[in-house]
């Protein structure tokens, strides 16, 4: 795949409607207007058709696939794969060896056409961080038996896919993601504990759909974020860190054994990373808007609010239980945040529902796909029955959360709020606990 080959990229984007699915289509029509071929073989949504078919016209597609709804007036010559299993037929009619396949499905639905493009011998360009969440070791496995590549392209990932470029595995000290802290940074924990989801929805950094943009509102996206960097960088949970960056600027940081860190800043802008895993192991000119140095003055962060946000905290418990333990916390958030936004629970409920199913939902060792289906349909069933008890009203309780560097602790240890002022000056956070 790479940027110089004479061969055209074929890709396969999964998820093509949605804000990543977009950006994607945007840096194809970027690397063509650039005399790059890009082939777009195989575009799957999951229920709006009409867009879909817009983009099959647009881009010349002849395989689709829709999850749900009515199918659109499509071009000619058009095959349609429906229903649930739409991608999963989409990827065994289309997928060749070397095809590169956008996994930006939503969710848990992306997992099994994700495995079957590694099947295939399909570089992924992952933006379903919940593919490794839940399954993280067969698709590892699976990559690595193929030997295929993961691409990162959530941004914190794709930070710390680049900054490893600058040393050997062994001199890492540590990787740290950083959070925008999302709507409630500055919420009281009373107010947060009820807050709306049209409160919740308003992210101040990033345009994304509402689940993802739920989960960074409560932070559990950073939980799932620390268990994508476990099977990513195969890190343990103590080398994983977060820390709040409210400007989203700086998306990532690796610290080297000699105290050096690495860092990736960008304005906020999904277009780059995706160009980033399309082009490698290339880089190529960019379609994103650039960082004016003239204007950037300081980079402000400070530590997680584990008393507010222990959501992150079930990341650092998962990479250390293993087994199905991810599945179960996937499927629980999936579950927990379509009853918030359904009405049916208070935003406060949301980590607690996650947190008890991670409690009390059997979680064996991991061998198979069928494990991941059967502990995804216990945690699912576990936080449905859940919250048909709960109220709105309902009141978060939940300060069991874990950190990297501990089996049961409460709380995090903080990491030291800090400033870097000015383009060329450099400062670092402090170290946690046992690093």
């Amino acid at each position: 795949m790479s940027a110089h080959s004479g061969a055209p990229l074929r890709l396969i984007i999964l998820g093509s409607t949605g804000s990543i699915g977009g950006s994607t289509l945007e840096v194809v029509r970027h690397r063509r207007g650039m005399g790059r071929a890009v082939e777009v073989v195989g575009l799957a949504t999951g229920r709006s058709g009409e867009a879909l078919a817009a983009q099959a016209r647009e881009m010349g597609v002849r395989h689709l696939a829709l999850a749900e709804g009515d199918a659109p007036d499509l071009p000619a010559g058009c095959t349609l794969h429906r229903g649930a299993d739409g991608a999963l037929a989409l990827v065994d009619a289309v997928a060749r060896p070397g095809d590169v396949v956008m996994a930006a499905m939503v969710g848990y639905a992306g997992l099994a056409p994700t495995l079957a493009a590694i099947e295939r011998g399909c570089p992924i360009a992952l933006a379903n961080k919940e593919t490794l969440v839940a399954a993280g070791a067969l698709v590892t496995a699976a990559a690595a038996r193929r030997g295929v590549p993961l691409l990162p392209v959530d941004s914190e990932h794709n930070a710390i896919f680049q900054c490893l470029r600058s040393g050997a595995p062994r001199e890492v000290r540590r990787i740290v993601l950083t959070a925008s802290g999302g709507p409630f940074r500055t919420w009281e924990r009373d107010a947060l504990r009820s807050a709306p989801p049209s409160a919740a929805l308003q992210h101040p950094t990033w345009r994304m759909g509402p689940k993802i943009t739920i989960d960074s509102a409560s932070m559990m996206n950073k939980a799932l974020e620390v268990i994508e960097a476990h099977w990513l960088f195969d890190l343990p949970a103590e080398r994983i860190d977060a820390i709040v960056h409210p400007a989203s600027v700086v998306h990532g940081l690796v610290e080297f054994q000699d105290g050096s860190v690495i860092a990736q800043l960008s304005p906020p802008d999904m277009k780059l990373p995706i160009l980033s895993a399309l082009a490698w192991p290339e880089r190529l000119p960019g379609c994103s808007p650039q960082l004016d140095w003239t204007r950037l003055r300081s980079l402000a962060f400070e530590p997680v609010d584990h008393e507010r946000f222990p959501a992150i905290g079930l990341g650092w418990q998962v990479v250390r239980r293993g087994g199905t333990s991810g599945a179960v916390l996937n499927a629980a958030n999936e579950e927990a945040v379509r009853a918030y936004l359904a009405g049916e629970v208070s935003f406060g409920c949301m980590t607690d529902l996650v947190a008890d199913a991670l409690e009390s939902v059997e979680a064996p060792p991991l061998s198979s796909l069928r494990d991941v289906v059967d502990a995804d349909a216990r945690a699912r069933e576990f936080v449905r029955r859940e919250a048909a008890r709960s109220r709105p009203s309902a009141t978060s309780r939940t300060g069991r959360t874990a950190t990297p560097g501990s089996s049961s602790s409460t709380s995090a240890p903080s990491t030291r709020s800090t400033t870097m002022s000015g383009a060329g000056r450099s400062s670092t956070t402090s170290p946690r606990s046992g690093t």
